[in-house]
């Protein structure tokens, strides 16, 4: 009892992983499904397998003379040894062709955009995601560090990187896919059900790598179009209490690396935080997001995230801190 009182708390925590937004075994995309499918039938025929390894193991062992005697025959060799996994292996081979192969998968390497509908550009940068959607007119519309898509609709990815070697991953909805500087590669994410599923860097690509993380969420696409088009717009205008902040991020230097649209805030070298108070996290599903998660990041952020690219500001006061927090977190 006691061991099974011990191994017991142990065992609810590893299932933990088989759950929950960032896991392959909840699907809830079109790929991932596919994959789920496969994974557990292979799964099963891996088990098959090794319980019949194992009874036989257990005749050479503990059976009689007679039993041993037809288990080592030329029969069972051939049958068990070479016919078996032939024929069992290319059944397997051909299934997870048809399933995962070019009419059915969503993962193309290279080549060119198929056009039509609504297309995402994401761009992998040390250590944060660049996002911009393109309609179906043309329109660019850029974000960062979280994906919308509408629930139903298969939407292309474009990825690729800016500088090292990234990899694209979001278990719930399809399998990874590199991002390879001068090249793009593209990913076809079809939600089958609206939520929040969490991806990530699967390529170590240096520094804070195991926090280069972002969330995608699947939205009805009655929610879908407006949202995009209020994503469209200009930063919604400072309120009164919010001008001094806005002075502050105008003056101090952050705009020289964030645009916000509508402002006079037109830098590219980092995120766009032109609505970054309405995303779902702060610094790439670091921190969530509030103002005392942005005086947190603005004032520590090299402790939150060690060796990210943006200098820990400590100029500020803290009244200054909470003044342009505030000021960021309305930004929807």
């Amino acid at each position: 009892m006691r061991i099974v009182r011990s191994i017991a708390p142990l065992a609810a925590l590893a299932l933990q992983g088989c759950a929950g937004i960032q896991s392959a075994l909840e699907p809830t995309g079109t790929e991932a499904e596919r994959i789920n499918a496969l994974s557990w039938l292979l799964i099963l025929f891996s088990t098959v397998v090794l319980v019949g390894v194992c009874a036989i193991a257990a005749v050479a062992l503990f059976a009689g003379d007679a039993l041993r005697a037809r288990i080592s025959g030329e029969r069972m060799v051939v049958g068990g040894g070479i016919l078996f996994p032939i024929l069992s292996l290319s059944v397997l081979l051909t299934y997870g062709f048809y399933l995962m192969g070019p009419g059915s998968s969503t993962a193309h390497m290279g080549g060119a955009h198929t056009g039509g509908g609504l297309r995402i550009e994401v761009v992998g940068e040390r250590w944060w995601w660049r996002v911009t959607y393109v309609d179906e007119t043309g329109r660019r519309i850029e974000s960062a560090n979280e994906i919308r898509l509408p629930v139903g609709r298969p939407v292309e990815l474009e990825l690729t990187s800016a500088d090292v070697i990234h990899s694209f991953w979001v278990p719930r909805l399809a399998g990874k896919l590199d991002m390879i500087p001068g090249h793009t590669n593209r990913l076809t994410l079809q939600a089958t059900q609206a939520g929040v599923s969490r991806g990530q860097c699967a390529e170590y690509c240096g520094g804070p790598h195991a926090f280069m993380s972002f969330y995608v969420i699947a939205m009805p696409e009655d929610h879908f179009a407006p949202w995009l088009a209020g994503e469209a717009g200009d930063a919604a205008a400072a309120k009164q209490d919010q001008a001094a902040g806005q002075a502050l991020f105008l003056s101090s230097g952050c705009a020289a690396c964030h645009r916000v649209r509508g402002t006079d805030a037109r830098g590219t070298i980092g995120p766009d935080l032109t609505h970054v108070g309405s995303r779902h996290s702060l610094a790439a599903a670091t921190l969530e997001n509030d103002v005392a998660a942005f005086v947190r990041w603005i004032k520590d952020g090299q402790h939150v995230k060690p060796e990210n690219l943006m200098p820990p500001y400590e100029i500020f006061t803290d009244d200054e801190l909470r003044q342009l927090a505030a000021y960021l977190d309305q930004l929807r």
